[in-house]
């Protein structure tokens, strides 16, 4: 499947008078190259396996899978060193959702939102929160975060 999603900084918390869900996200990296990454997940009470290509533009390709918390865990255990550790608002603005990210331990400080498309050019309501669009700067990327800590910059 083809992922289309851009990313923005977030410039204040108001998003959080508006979300419909959270859930706490821990995640590693099996392998964190650029022109393939391998993530594994847990999501609140979920695992997930996740294969992401290379990205082009705002689109990339993703196989994701989910598999049993027990299997999740173990496999974060595998993981190259740097884990990503962040809750994950949802909010809803017009038609679309926004995941917002408030990341924890070494990348406290970091928030990011991102939007799924549908084509590349497709219009979307941009909220007040919304901030500096970061879609194709690769530190944003949680790969990336996972070695480069946000504190760090």
């Amino acid at each position: 499947m083809i992922e289309i999603e851009r990313k923005f900084l977030v410039n204040n918390n108001s998003f959080l008078d508006d979300f419909s869900r959270s859930n706490r996200i821990v995640q590693g990296y099996l392998s964190s190259h650029p022109e393939r990454t391998v993530r594994v997940r847990i999501k609140g009470e979920n695992g997930y396996l996740t294969i992401k290509g290379k990205s082009e533009g705002f689109s990339r390709y993703e196989w994701e899978k989910e598999i049993a918390i027990e299997e999740a865990e173990k496999l974060l255990q595998l993981c190259e060193t740097g884990v990503i550790d962040k809750i994950r608002y949802d909010v809803i603005v017009g038609t679309h959702i926004y995941e917002v990210d408030v990341f924890y331990g070494e990348n406290e400080g970091l928030v990011l939102a991102e939007i799924e498309l549908q084509t590349e050019d497709e219009t979307f309501e941009k909220p007040n929160w919304l901030g500096t669009e970061v879609t194709e700067d690769v530190k944003y990327y949680n790969s990336y975060l996972s070695k480069h800590p946000f504190k760090t910059w």
